[in-house]
């Protein structure tokens, strides 16, 4: 028997009595294995598959009911995020969950804006409203690219509270006013076509710094909560101004800024929870390509890093790990950035990758504790591993959308949905309704 053979045999023992593969109680060897841990880091491995929101949502749901975890932060921006957290905590002024995803503008909108994710915010909705509001679990925003949206929030702050502040804050930001685009302000400034903003958005970062205390102290708690919103989004605008302006330095890695940025959001927001409540617990969404442990892949060896490696440093056993992968099935993506969202047909795996290897089993769907023994010696690589962004090509895939890794050493807990569909967007095209009959609508809406 050939070592691929000996490894599908020792798996496929596993797969098959593992509680997924089965209709009652799914989700609880998951939810005993991760639950202890103050971050859990839930990723995807495309970021239009229904199947992995479906079951990052019902596992986030478990862990928020059993295990006390008292927020979700996603791989989203800051104030689109916030304004769903105003929603499911009862302090905002949307009437309804698709209304309070209305923010999520940017390409990709189907990305957080679809079914999937429409019901997660209408349960998380349900569930806070009999609880105190410090009791109430929220869903924040991670990423660094409203570097406008997030200027235009720290002004409205401002403008409550500190009018000569937002004055001046808007002197600043000033120096954006002709940016149609961020990645336009990017390219002016490497082509020595403008000057850099970055002594302008560092200016209003510390000055609203300097004025934290006198602030905070206008009202009660929610005061302190809407000061940390407004500080986190001069915070984005600072980071987004060196993201974009270093995107087309080749000696700077943007996917390091980038990855830092959600890693320092996620532990000042950790902090100012924990303010306010016990044991304060997150869960992270994002793709597999943030949350798995960078050292175990080919990232490491370009010299970068992600969340789930700097959650590894600094978490240790406190962190935990998630992966999900597919064999195939269809994807929402586009062909390109800025294009319509596609509902495309996912090619079967590759020779000699981990979702093969899954796929040999004959299980549609399991789970793998990856710290058992076995299913290391099974999972051994490396192997290469798919990841499917926002954009998805076929005709290049190997190149274009495969890695190698070593599984066990990538993360904690993987899942393997063998045939998977695409994410339904709130806004479907008619590229995207070419192609199988969805199912049914959200019960969300």
């Amino acid at each position: 028997m050939t070592t691929t053979a000996v490894a599908v045999a020792s798996l496929r023992d596993r797969a098959a009595a593992d509680a997924l593969a089965h209709a009652e109680d799914p989700y609880n060897a998951i939810v005993e294995r991760v639950g202890n841990a103050r971050v859990v880091m839930i990723g995807e491995a495309s970021h239009g598959t229904h199947e992995f929101y479906r079951e990052r949502a019902e596992i986030t749901q478990r862990l928020i009911e059993q295990k006390g975890f008292s927020a979700v932060a996603v791989e989203g921006d800051w104030p689109d995020a916030l304004r769903v957290n105003r929603y499911v905590t009862g302090t905002g002024d949307d009437p309804d969950a698709a209304d309070a995803l209305a923010g999520f503008r940017r390409f990709p909108t189907w990305m957080w804006r679809n079914a999937d994710v429409l019901d997660f915010v209408g349960w998380l909705r349900d569930f806070n409203e009999p609880r105190q509001r410090r009791a109430r679990a929220g869903f924040y925003g991670l990423d660094l690219y409203s570097l406008q949206t997030s200027i235009d929030a720290v002004i409205a702050y401002l403008e409550k509270v500190d009018p000569e502040a937002a004055a001046r804050a808007r002197q600043h930001y000033g120096c954006f006013d002709e940016v149609a685009d961020p990645s336009d302000y990017g390219y002016a400034v490497g082509l020595g076509l403008t000057e850099s903003c970055r002594a302008e958005v560092v200016q209003a970062l510390m000055e609203l710094r300097r004025n934290a205390e006198k602030y905070v102290r206008l009202d009660d708690g929610a005061a302190n909560d809407e000061y940390f919103y407004a500080e986190r989004n001069a915070r984005v605008a600072k980071d987004a101004e060196e993201y974009y302006r270093t995107m087309l330095d080749q000696r700077i890695s943007s996917w390091n800024l980038r990855d830092r940025h959600m890693f320092e959001t996620l532990q000042e927001l950790t902090a100012h929870l924990a303010r306010h409540r016990d044991g304060t617990k997150i869960v992270v969404w994002a793709h597999n390509s943030h949350v798995g442990n960078a050292r175990a892949t080919d990232m490491s060896a370009r010299g970068e890093f992600n969340i789930g490696e700097l959650a590894r440093r600094s978490y240790g056993t406190q962190g935990a790990l998630v992966g999900f992968t597919t064999y195939g099935g269809t994807v929402s993506a586009a062909s390109d950035w800025g294009a319509p969202v596609e509902r495309k047909t996912v090619r079967p795996a590759l020779q000699g990758s981990y979702e093969e290897l899954f796929h040999d089993t004959g299980v549609p769907r399991f789970s793998l504790m990856l710290d058992d023994p076995a299913v290391r010696a099974a999972c051994r690589g490396p192997l290469l591993e798919r990841a499917i962004g926002v954009i998805y090509r076929p005709d290049t895939e190997r190149q274009s959308h495969y890695f190698r890794s070593s599984l066990p050493d990538q993360f904690d807990v993987v899942i393997h949905i063998d045939r998977t569909r695409a994410v339904e967007p709130l806004e479907r095209t008619a590229l995207w309704e070419k192609g199988e009959v969805p199912e049914t609508y959200p019960t969300g809406l």
